[in-house]
């Protein structure tokens, strides 16, 4: 319910009124980073579509973190074809973040765009970015913007029942967090930073899982503001394995639980008050998760009644409302998507449960952090496709 009515008032103060062409008073230099590892069989549509953007400014650099396939190869070839288009070639897997902060030193432009490397940026993604540390009400302050994920391969029921989650949880949640002025976390599928912002703090942290999480955190608590632009569209692929998903989404939670655990001083500064309620509902959803868990399997093995189909039903008919209300707020940006709430059915039942359980790992691996040395490096493995 929280989620639901922060999306719909996003959506009537901002969103609602928001253009879907804007001209641009002026065009910065930009520069697009895309890390790669063994990205053979996507990088040459990514840059594809990074060459083909309605905007004149740009540079595209591919940093290939230390690939065993063919992507050095393809990245070489491609280098012959565009003009600008750079390569960086680590010969050692540092991790995203370290390959990230490579390209932002090497980067000639003061914003720097983010994508994943099978994702295709909307001809117009940079048209809605752009104004935010441009021309917007106090541009200056901003750090980040984050853009609008959609997802392109929706021939399985997992491809279908992701489309409705990223909808319903991601951009409601993200729209909600507007409200409130502080963000969880940019989408590292598809995000823009001021590079002043960057060196302001000290870059990613490459001790993290996700980068993402860790760089939206570090900028907040820096007072730089971090923007949600809807209208930002970047096509991406996801997994369609069920391997492939729990991989993913145990690093998404053991990425959650560390930003809570290197960020847990935030209450002792008054100055950090904004970021409060996104640590307590981050907080707040892992307990839930563990609740849920051990309260079914106590009423499983102890109390199991009917008044129970009364109670799911009750939270099943909550959560179809907020997936029906989310597709009706992305209905602009994809005019299809309102079919796909045959599909939502599936997600209280499917998702809840890989939500719940992919915990039990990820916890544990998030409280090495403690431990860790800050010089560890958090190399990664490119993820499933949905190929």
């Amino acid at each position: 319910m929280f989620w639901i009515i922060g999306g719909l008032i996003f959506y009537y103060r901002k969103e609602h009124h928001m253009e879907l062409s804007d001209q641009l008073e002026e065009e910065p230099f930009v520069s697009i980073l895309i890390p790669c590892h063994n990205e053979e069989d996507t990088i040459s549509e990514t840059i594809e579509g990074a060459m083909a953007l309605n905007y004149s400014n740009y540079e595209v650099i591919a940093i290939n973190d230390c690939s065993t396939d063919q992507t050095e190869d393809i990245l070489r070839t491609l280098t012959t074809e565009y003009s600008n288009l750079r390569t960086i070639t680590l010969q050692q897997n540092l991790g995203k973040a370290k390959a990230l902060t490579y390209g932002t030193l090497a980067a000639k432009g003061e914003i720097i765009v983010t994508i994943d490397a099978d994702a295709i940026l909307d001809p117009d993604a940079l048209q809605y970015i752009i104004p935010h540390f441009t021309t917007q009400n106090n541009a200056e302050q901003v750090g980040a913007v984050t853009g609008n994920p959609r997802i392109r391969n929706r021939s399985s029921l997992l491809a279908k029942i992701q489309l409705v989650e990223y909808a319903s949880i991601i951009g409601m949640i993200k729209r909600t967090h507007r409200i409130l002025g502080k963000l969880m976390t940019v989408s590292g599928v598809i995000a823009a930073f001021r590079k002043r912002a960057l060196l302001d703090v000290d870059f990613w942290d490459p001790d993290l899982v996700t980068d993402d999480i860790g760089i939206t955190w570090k900028l907040q608590r820096n007072n730089w503001d971090v923007r949600y632009e809807p209208r930002a569209i970047c096509w991406m692929l996801v997994p369609e394995t069920l391997r492939g998903l729990v991989k993913q989404r145990i690093r998404w939670a053991q990425g959650g639980v560390e930003v809570l655990i290197r960020h847990a001083d935030i209450f002792k500064h008054i100055s950090q008050r904004r970021l409060y309620p996104v640590y307590l509902e981050q907080t707040l959803s892992i307990l839930w998760s563990f609740v849920w868990l051990f309260y079914l399997l106590y009423l499983f093995t102890f109390n199991f009644n009917l008044i129970l189909f009364l109670f799911g039903a009750y939270l099943a008919l909550i959560s179809l409302c907020q997936l029906t209300i989310s597709l009706y707020l992305d209905r602009q940006y994809e005019k299809t998507s309102m079919k796909y709430i045959l599909w939502a059915a599936w997600y209280p039942l499917f998702y809840w449960t890989i939500n719940v359980l992919v915990l039990i790992p990820a916890i544990p691996k998030a409280c090495k952090l403690i431990f860790r040395d800050k010089n560890h490096k958090a190399t990664w493995t490119s993820p499933d496709r949905g190929l």
